[in-house]
């Protein structure tokens, strides 16, 4: 019997088409949470990207089936119950390496578009207004403070980006502080630090139990500070900085992720000081092959 693959949120064709010449049976077949955890069971492994979710109900559904390997697309692995699926004897995997890159630069362009307004001046243009004067009060970025939160593949990533810009770059680790990053223009620094330097502050880090930038936090930041988020929409208090954004204390915003992507906050996304996106922060050409081919890899391996 050849080991079936369920792909539920798409997957690069040609890694695709590669499973398939090896003998693997891929299914490309998205389902309901309330419809997913009965269609695991006829599946050796899953596919998955952000969209789909695989819970404890999901889990409880495919216990002891065919299901013995769930796979992410991608860094984070915050959409799956990771150890109540292990303790079912179902191994997850992610990807986190493929797609770093495409995430780091993402960073730097909603930083660009925070410098210079790309975001709402490009909307004012194809409102036919010629709003020169009111978007020519921009900043340059070199010499400016980067604060990076979350220091691991992506974030040594932005930090190196930023530094290459003629920035200074702050960070902070719990632990496991990596090795070789630290040099003029590159610290590691306390908590506090970080808030009370940046001039802009890019989240990086695995989504936690509670936001690393909200109100509390604000208070701590520069008058003026730019946020940038690519990692979990949970990591920002979207409330908090849309009353920050009003305020004048946060200049501006560059938004790829959501507390709630099935519902964004069209508010903020409305803010004139926020340029946003609809999370897609892997979505590169060169991202999605890195991705599908280590998605091979996993599998031909397992």
């Amino acid at each position: 019997m050849s080991m079936r693959v369920l792909v539920t949120d798409g997957m690069d064709a040609s890694a695709v088409e590669k499973l398939r010449n090896d003998g693997y049976e891929v299914v490309e077949q998205f389902y309901e949470p309330d419809a997913l955890g009965a269609a695991l069971r006829d599946f050796d492994a899953v596919i998955i990207r952000s969209a789909t979710k695989i819970k404890e109900p999901q889990i409880d559904a495919a216990k002891d089936s065919r299901l013995k390997l769930i796979i992410r697309a991608g860094v984070g692995v915050d959409n799956i119950a990771v150890k109540y699926a292990e303790a079912a004897g179902i191994t997850v995997k992610n990807t986190p390496r493929a797609s770093s890159n495409a995430v780091a630069e993402l960073a730097i362009a909603l930083l660009f578009s925070c410098a210079r307004s790309i975001s709402i001046a490009g909307h004012t243009m194809r409102e036919q207004k010629w709003e020169k004067k009111t978007y020519s009060k921009g900043f340059e970025v070199m010499g400016k403070t980067a604060g990076v939160i979350g220091y691991g593949r992506i974030g040594q990533l932005v930090g190196a980006k930023c530094q290459a810009l003629g920035m200074n770059v702050l960070s902070y680790v719990n632990r496991n502080k990596p090795e070789g990053c630290e040099c003029e223009t590159m610290k590691f620094v306390t908590p506090d630090e970080v808030y009370a330097k940046s001039d802009i502050l890019i989240l990086c880090a695995p989504g936690g139990s509670k936001p690393l930038v909200d109100a509390e936090s604000l208070t701590k930041m520069k008058d003026g500070v730019v946020i940038i988020n690519v990692s979990r929409g949970s990591n920002l208090d979207e409330a908090a900085l849309l009353e920050a954004l009003n305020s004048g204390k946060v200049k501006a915003a560059g938004l790829d992720v959501w507390m709630d992507e099935k519902n964004p906050n069209w508010e903020l996304a409305a803010h004139p000081a926020v340029s946003c996106l609809p999370h897609i922060g892997a979505g590169t050409k060169e991202a999605q092959k890195r991705i599908g081919a280590e998605l091979v890899d996993i599998i031909e391996s397992f």
